[in-house]
């Protein structure tokens, strides 16, 4: 299931900095960001061995995660929040505000084959 992480943030009054590094549980391979969202509803598939960590760097957004098991909705509205989608999560993105900007990191490469499209 998905785990929503707070990311180290250090604030001064220089303003903020937030630190990616231990905390997202795999390498690296992709980075994707969405944005200029209208009403529309993002995703809505899941993985056969791809995790992601997403994070709205700036605005809002809500993310629906199903395992088949347990659903829960995770909203994203703060550029320190990480939520961790595992590989058997369906998900979706929606309810994002006007000015939100969502960045995914990937552990693997873009695979169409990798999707699943149909729901629990």
């Amino acid at each position: 299931m998905a785990e929503l992480l707070c990311l180290n943030t250090f604030t001064d009054t220089r303003g903020n900095l937030t630190v990616i590094e231990k905390v997202v549980p795999f390498s690296i391979k992709r980075i994707f960001y969405i944005y200029g969202v209208d009403s529309s509803v993002r995703g809505g598939h899941r993985h056969k061995t791809t995790l992601q960590a997403a994070i709205c760097l700036q605005g809002s957004c809500r993310i629906y995660c199903n395992t088949g098991d347990k659903e829960d909705y995770y909203y994203l509205d703060s550029p320190s929040k990480c939520l961790v989608i595992d590989a058997q999560d369906w998900h979706y993105m929606d309810q994002f505000t006007s000015d939100a900007i969502l960045m995914v990191l990937a552990s693997t490469l873009y695979d169409d084959k990798d999707y699943i499209f149909a729901p629990y």
